[in-house]
């Protein structure tokens, strides 16, 4: 008997196993503090060698172990989900490729090994934006890649910079660095907001939902947008007491809050959650940009359980309603769907930090530890406001798709019978109700002593109980106020566009560059060139040739007026 594995089982088991293995590392690690690197020297000169490295610490095994285990239920959520493709094995090879990408990027503490990952992310994530060949995908996918050639450009002058230190290796000396790196720094600062898609960068991200499901699950919620974020927590030793931990949190704090108001108003259901992402990388960086890149690294690896899961849910959702992502064609699918909506319910739940599940245990302490360090009173608004709207926009997505009003567009094979999807969320699914309090024993075996009054230490409940009765009530009134929003479009719209970011990063761009390309072009290729080009060389070699002619015609009237005008001619000479 021969069994036919498929090829996106291959790829679960290889990646299943490597989990399992960085997991064990990861764990050891940690437990004994141990660090592994490996050093290849390509050339020295004087003072200075080129090396990639790789470094084996129980950060790098521990984000290894999340990508691989992600990537491996989503790759094999992808056997049910792309099996109408025809070219399911192209899509295959690209999830690997990131993956090795990814792989590159982790385990480099060298800035050149960092550039090998961080370009092939840029490229791979392009390649499956554009994946579905049609317009949209075509301008999400240039948004994309032009978004974050601006943090590839500032890794490449940063590798500038770091020549006059002898070593590209910044994980050695970055706590060495003084005020006078402060270039150095920004370039950083400037990478990571690109990738993690901050203000004034965040509109790629929702674009680059044109994407298939399984990648976005993959790729735009979990480990391409939290590279910025890993970078930053590779180089907080340098940031410590600089300038840019001040710019970082105010961007990271409006970039959360902006998010989250953006959420509320949109209808479409993967950028629902694609800015759900925005606001948790907000809420990274911000953590970060106070001083503790442990928080930062728990929220980043607990969210990416419960997110990856909540985009597989997206899709089984996506495609049993045909196809569609309005969630206003949604409604009722937990009495078809219970499995996938349990799944979906616990990834929500988590998201918004309900108690014991993964993102409580990452979020309620970024949140505590962020109050009680010394931030001013916006920055304490903008991290009340975006907890509140994180619970709104939840409660607004299950309203919408899966309880509210019964739609008759989703009579269209809504059940949970396909087994390969469902089953894949199976181990996502326990991770978000059991990762976080399993990381939380892991990373931080002594608790962090958190002393703070009764309304501070209540402040996060409150606030997520208020949002969630504010999000459900107006998505109530919705059935009886329909188009109250037209009497405050102006604010609508801005508050719905994410503060009009994308219109700024493409449409005015692109305005102004092809309003520049059309003048010069009317003017050069249009105009002087065709003058002076090859226009105009026709046209005056046809007219001299035209005189040729002329003057070899065997006429008299030439041959008399040659003859009168070289007579005058050899008068004026000898006069």
């Amino acid at each position: 008997m021969i069994w036919k594995i498929s090829m996106n089982e291959v790829s679960m088991l290889v990646l299943g196993c490597s989990s399992i293995v960085c997991g064990l590392l990861s764990i050891l690690k940690l437990n004994y503090e141990m660090t592994d690197m490996i050093e290849w020297e390509f050339f020295s000169f004087n003072s200075f060698s080129m090396v990639f490295t790789l470094i084996f610490d129980w950060i790098s095994l521990s984000f290894l172990w999340f990508v691989f285990m992600i990537s491996s239920s989503v790759l094999y959520y992808s056997g049910s989900y792309m099996k109408e493709d025809k070219s399911m094995n192209r899509f295959m090879y690209l999830v690997l490729a990131f993956v090795l990408s990814m792989m590159m990027m982790v385990l480099s503490p060298n800035m050149i090994s960092i550039l090998l990952g961080w370009d092939g992310l840029g490229l791979v994530s392009y390649a499956l934006v554009i994946y579905y060949q049609n317009e949209k995908s075509a301008n999400a996918g240039l948004l994309t890649i032009l978004s974050n050639r601006v943090g590839d450009v500032a890794i490449l002058l940063s590798i500038g910079l770091l020549s006059s230190l002898g070593s590209w290796n910044f994980i050695m000396w970055g706590s060495f660095l003084s005020d006078s790196w402060l270039m150095l720094k920004t370039l950083m600062m400037l990478a990571a907001m690109t990738k993690s898609a901050q203000i004034p960068f965040s509109a790629w991200l929702p674009a680059a939902m044109a994407a298939p499901t399984p990648v976005s699950a993959l790729v735009h919620s979990s480990t391409l947008v939290t590279a910025g974020v890993y970078l930053m927590i590779r180089f907080s030793p340098a940031l410590e007491g600089s300038k840019c931990q001040s710019m970082l949190l105010v961007v990271s704090c409006l970039t959360m809050f902006m998010a989250g108001l953006g959420a509320n108003f949109e209808f479409d259901l993967k950028k629902i959650i694609a800015l759900s992402t925005l606001s948790q990388l907000g809420v990274m960086l911000s953590i970060l940009s106070l001083g503790y890149p442990e928080l930062a690294f728990f929220h980043l690896l607990s969210h990416a359980l419960f997110k990856a899961l909540l985009f597989m849910c997206a899709g089984v959702i996506i495609h049993s309603v045909g196809d569609n992502q309005d969630i206003r064609c949604m409604g009722g699918l937990i009495f078809f769907m219970p499995l996938s909506i349990s799944f979906m319910s616990v990834a929500n739940l988590a998201l918004c930090g309900f108690p014991f599940l993964a993102g409580f245990y990452s979020k309620d302490l970024i949140l505590e530890v962020a109050f009680l360090s010394w931030i001013n009173f916006i920055a304490f608004i903008l991290y009340v406001l975006a907890t509140g709207l994180t619970v709104m926009y939840t409660a607004r997505l299950i309203f919408y798709s899966l309880t509210g009003e019964f739609n008759l567009s989703s009579l269209n094979n809504v059940d949970d019978s396909d087994f390969t999807m469902t089953n894949s969320m199976v181990v996502l699914g326990l991770g978000g109700i059991m990762g976080g309090a399993i990381l939380s024993w892991l990373i931080f075996p002594e608790p962090y002593l958190i002393c703070m009054s009764g309304f501070m230490k209540n402040l996060v409940l409150m606030i997520s109980m208020v949002g969630g009765f504010l999000g459900y009530t107006f998505n109530l009134l919705n059935t009886s106020h329909n188009l109250n929003g037209l009497n405050n479009y102006k604010y609508v719209v801005m508050a719905g566009s994410m503060w009009f970011l994308p219109l700024l990063s493409s449409f005015k761009n692109s305005q102004l560059s092809l309003f520049k390309g059309s003048t010069l072009q009317k003017m050069g290729d249009k105009g002087w060139y065709e003058y002076m080009g090859g226009q105009g060389i026709f046209y005056f070699t046809n007219k001299m040739f035209g005189l040729m002619y002329y003057l070899q015609m065997n006429t008299m009237k030439v041959f008399m007026k040659i003859s009168i005008m070289g007579f005058l001619f050899i008068m004026i000479m000898y006069s």
